[in-house]
């Protein structure tokens, strides 16, 4: 015997399936029409094939038959707006396309110039599937015109991806062979680079390296200017090279050092590009470019900076811009990680750390007491405990090394100690005196 579970109790369990948001169109006699949708779906690869449902009982789905053709927009987190207007949620609209940038598509039908992705189909079967039917479409064309996180929907109600905490955090440490005297920079470089973290060295032959045996390049960095000094780092047997380039979409000498430190023999140097001033206000877009265009180039990690300070901008990263920025990114990044370099000015360090991992990020540049305004160590370290999040060096260890650190770090050269009376006329001599 067959059981018809309800209507009522059916909705519910569907909305606990979270999905994206697209707008349907299509293009005939009657014009341009379109409606917000999440019944989409892939179907093959070759051939091309999605698939769209739609209710048999809304005008849609009639304009669909007789067009025979259809496209699929695919909507961003910030397209929230656009989606509830072709939702029909918008009391008053008359011509829903009066809002966002269209233009045709291949087979006419109106596609979203910013969407976070597009496929232009034909109609090539129309199946049954009880009040609604199942639109197989040929895709003709598609595009991703660009990289955003998508918006979505669940429990009957719009958002975004979730944010989970990672589960690890990755630390280089890039300030401490600046903080501390030479003499001391091999043993607390070598205690770091052993729990993990990996240390800037200030050069390939500064005493970053010195004493630490046939390890001494292990876990360590070394930030250069140009190709050619990125590939003689590679040569000394540097596991990372670091190069600082501006947000202005080229990638600059980062480019030029992976071609060169691959070209010369050493694909498994890692090359680290450090965007200056990525976080600064108004520097987002040309950001994101030089991001994507590092990641095209096949950097291994990008580093996106807050303003130096002294800067203009330097009173620290919004956390609602940095989340806006991370949230486009991370995707433009594809694979190749991004790490955060962030201060620590008004107490904001802290929350952008915390915006940054619940936003995807996992990798951080600290220094151990925060030498140079940039977030220390041990108060990134004591936030990850305290969430449950594995970090290099636990709290004691990090104690330890911010301890001797105190005593260790650069100071004044002390003024000579003053003489007594006699010992100064002894030492002015008989004639003198």
């Amino acid at each position: 015997m067959t059981t018809v579970i309800d209507e009522s109790t059916f909705r519910q369990v569907l909305s606990r399936w979270p999905s994206g948001v697209g707008i349907v169109t299509t293009a005939g006699e009657e014009g341009w029409h379109g409606m917000t949708a999440s019944s989409f779906s892939s179907v093959s690869l070759a051939p091309p094939l999605v698939l769209v449902c739609l209710d048999q009982g809304i005008r849609s789905h009639d304009l669909l038959i007789r067009n025979g053709v259809f496209a699929v927009n695919v909507l961003g987190r910030d397209h929230l707006a656009l989606g509830r207007r072709f939702a029909g949620m918008e009391p008053g609209v008359t011509d829903r396309f009066a809002a966002g940038d269209w233009l045709p598509g291949a087979t006419g039908s109106p596609v979203l110039t910013d969407s976070a992705a597009w496929v232009d189909c034909r109609v090539l079967h129309r199946y049954p599937g009880g009040d609604h039917s199942i639109f197989l479409g040929e895709v003709v064309a598609a595009g991703v015109p660009r990289i955003t996180s998508p918006l979505l929907f669940h429990s009957r109600s719009w958002g975004q991806l979730a944010d989970p905490l990672p589960d690890r955090v990755d630390l280089a440490d890039t300030g401490l062979t600046d903080a501390v005297a030479a003499p001391h920079i091999a043993r607390l470089t070598h205690a770091l680079r052993r729990a993990g973290v990996r240390v800037r060295l200030t050069s390939l032959d500064g005493a970053g390296t010195a004493g630490a045996g046939a390890a001494g390049m292990s876990c360590s960095s070394v930030h250069v200017d140009n190709a050619s000094a990125a590939v003689a780092a590679a040569e000394a047997g540097c596991p990372a090279v670091e190069l600082t380039v501006a947000p202005d979409g080229t990638g600059g000498e980062a480019v030029h050092a992976v071609r060169a430190v691959n070209g010369a023999g050493h694909p498994d140097t890692l090359v680290v590009a450090r965007i200056r001033d990525a976080l600064r206000p108004g520097a987002a877009r040309a950001g994101l470019l030089t991001v994507q265009r590092l990641a095209a180039a096949g950097c291994g990690e990008i580093v996106l900076e807050e303003p130096a300070e002294g800067h203009d901008d330097a009173d620290g990263a919004s956390p609602l811009a940095l989340r806006r920025l991370l949230q486009d990114a991370i995707p433009a990044a594809g694979p190749v990680p991004l790490r955060l370099a962030l201060r620590d000015d008004h107490g904001l360090g802290l929350v952008n750390a915390l915006t940054g991992m619940k936003s995807g990020v996992r990798c951080f540049d600290t220094t151990l007491g925060g030498h140079g305004g940039l977030l220390a160590t041990e108060r990134l370290v004591l936030l990850c405990s305290r969430m449950g999040v594995a970090a290099p060096l636990d709290i004691a260890a990090v104690r330890a090394l911010r301890a001797e650190l105190g005593v260790l770090r650069r100071q004044p050269p002390a003024a000579p100690a003053p003489c007594s009376p006699a010992r100064a006329a002894a030492s002015r001599g008989p004639e003198s005196q």
